[in-house]
């Protein structure tokens, strides 16, 4: 009787498969926690040195989610830098000039890592539960992105916003604020309580309106087309 071969030893790295296989999953799980929580991060004290660790994670998070290969991971740590001490400096309660390099070079990378989540999520030919989180990611940090921007303007144009004194009880905008205002401008639902006063900002705000919905339509024209039937399951019903 033919003796029965062992079962093959467990690899290692099957056992991280199922964190490994959902990057972008664990990404926007960061991301929906990034934006839930800053509003009460605070400009010193626990909280605030608390929520600049976790914008430090976000990164770190951000990055290991685009690790596909040596080349992405080298360029991705490498803007990653000012991306974490953007997180430090910028979106404090009250923001310095010299806080602008950090937001445009978080900024940069903020676009390399959308870049990089886009071709990776459209290039496949039928999408899976990982890639559609990751389109949402890309949503994300499009809001995040734009947030940027505004905050930018806002530095060189200290009057480019208007706070309603009714509603905000500070004069001059803060990084929540941005984000506010940005994912309000995306969903074309506005932000109350704060408006564009200047012609920057409120060409900005209409091209990322513009943007948010053209993305929105790609995304589900695209899953539309990737769940259509073929051709040759249709013939056999």
């Amino acid at each position: 009787m033919a003796q029965v071969p062992p079962p093959p030893a467990e690899n290692p790295a099957h056992r991280i498969l199922p964190v490994t296989g959902h990057k972008f999953f664990l990404l926007f799980l960061f991301l929906l926690l990034d934006l839930a929580l800053y509003p009460y991060v605070g400009d010193s004290g626990v909280r605030y040195h608390v929520f600049r660790v976790f914008g430090a994670a976000v990164t770190l998070m951000t990055v290991y989610a685009v690790s596909f290969r040596r080349g992405l991971i080298f360029v991705a740590l490498i803007l990653a830098g000012p991306a974490i001490a953007e997180h430090a400096i910028v979106f404090r309660p009250r923001m310095v000039p010299a806080s602008a390099w950090a937001i445009v070079l978080s900024f940069t990378f903020d676009v390399f890592i959308i870049v990089v989540i886009f071709r990776r999520v459209f290039a496949r030919e039928e999408p899976t539960t990982e890639t559609i989180f990751g389109a949402v990611c890309i949503y994300l940090l499009i809001g995040f992105s734009f947030a940027r921007l505004y905050a930018i303007i806002a530095i060189i144009h200290p009057h480019a916003f208007y706070l309603d004194p009714a509603i905000n009880p500070h004069a001059v905008p803060v990084g929540f604020d941005f984000i506010f205002f940005s994912f309000g401008s995306m969903t074309t639902a506005g932000a109350a309580g704060i408006a564009a006063a200047s012609p920057q900002v409120s060409s900005l705000s209409m091209i990322e309106s513009i943007l948010a919905v053209l993305y929105l339509a790609v995304m589900i024209s695209r899953l539309m087309g990737a769940y259509r039937p073929k051709a040759g399951s249709a013939e056999s019903l």
